[in-house]
């Protein structure tokens, strides 16, 4: 029988992990809504990726009981949308469902197993799951880590652009090579994803997160892409300060920072005209993802006691601009 897989929020990343995942041959199942599900429902799928345009008639619905359970489930909204599905996710969970949330920032699940050596082991961030609603519901036992990399877009209702990027880093939150993990992998490859297995997965996720956590912010308040902030000296100091209280906080929880600071900031700089997610959503009237990039690397510094002055300040003048335009509630 064919792997039972559905992504609930099939938008750019959900909409290609599930073209690719369906090339592998596993039985693909789509929660949509709006016109991006009416155009799908309608006229199936498409992936535009490397100068062609792929056509996929796959089942969708605003609706998860129309699905049953599933083996696999991939969750591909904002971080902050999730505490919003709890409820409905449920007629998809049976009794070895794993769940793999495709988010950007610190994951709901990440002291589960955690082995950090203090008190957060095993608990729940408030800021990113308040009340450990989604721990408590889901259940982190279920949960795959995962790292995104790929960039695409919806360039029209049912239509997905494949910008760049093939990879998808999967690990167990106990460092654990699984047998579901390999299954869920060895589908990525064969779709045509990079999807290494990795035994320290949130290393993978703070060098993600050390990127989101200051270019983010200073693009969101400016307006400028990323070559641009780190060509000025003013901007390239701020980002330079941020990441080093990131550093700071990951490494009291054992994390490793294999790149050096200069270089994560010189990587960056490379990538020319991009606006990060968080610009992006501001030019889109989107809401913000803010508590997962920002709101919890502050929850962390104060329950381990390190200062971060600038990671508060730019915090605070990101929520402040995104109130102002109505976009975080928070």
């Amino acid at each position: 029988m064919a792997v039972k897989i559905c992504v609930y929020g099939a938008g750019a990343i959900g909409g290609y992990l599930a073209a690719c995942l369906h090339d592998a041959g596993a039985e693909v199942s789509l929660i949509a809504r709006g016109p991006h599900l009416a155009a799908i429902q309608n006229h199936g799928l498409k992936l535009k990726i490397r100068g062609e345009t792929r056509h996929y008639n796959l089942k969708a619905s605003n609706a998860p009981s129309d699905f049953g359970e599933q083996d696999y489930i991939i969750i591909a909204l904002k971080a902050h949308g999730i505490t919003h599905i709890i409820e409905e996710i449920d007629p998809l969970l049976g009794s070895n469902t794993a769940v793999v949330s495709a988010v950007n920032g610190l994951p709901w699940w990440y002291f589960f197993k955690a082995n950090t050596n203090t008190d957060l082991d095993n608990k729940h961030l408030q800021s990113v799951d308040p009340d450990g609603k989604i721990w408590n519901s889901i259940g982190a036992k279920r949960a795959i880590g995962c790292v995104v990399y790929p960039a695409c877009e919806i360039s029209e209702p049912g239509t997905i652009t494949h910008i760049e990027g093939e990879r998808i880093s999967l690990g167990e939150p106990s460092g654990e090579m699984t047998e579901r993990m390999k299954i869920l992998s060895e589908l990525m490859i064969k779709g045509g994803l990079k999807a290494p297995q990795k035994k320290r997965i949130r290393d993978e996720i703070w060098i993600k997160l050390w990127g989101n956590c200051s270019f983010n912010p200073v693009s969101a308040l400016t307006g400028a892409s990323l070559d641009k902030i780190a060509e000025d000296p003013f901007t390239r100091k701020i980002v330079r300060d941020i990441m080093q209280e990131c550093m700071e906080i990951g490494e009291r929880l054992s994390i490793r920072f294999a790149v050096p600071i200069e270089d994560r900031i010189n990587g960056a700089g490379k990538i020319i005209g991009h606006k990060p997610s968080t610009r992006q959503d501001i030019e889109m009237g989107r809401p913000l993802e803010i508590d997962p990039l920002v709101t919890v690397l502050i929850e962390l510094a104060q329950h381990l006691n390190i200062e971060t002055p600038n990671l508060t300040s730019i915090s605070s003048l990101l929520k402040l601009q995104a109130r102002t335009l109505g976009l975080y509630n928070n």
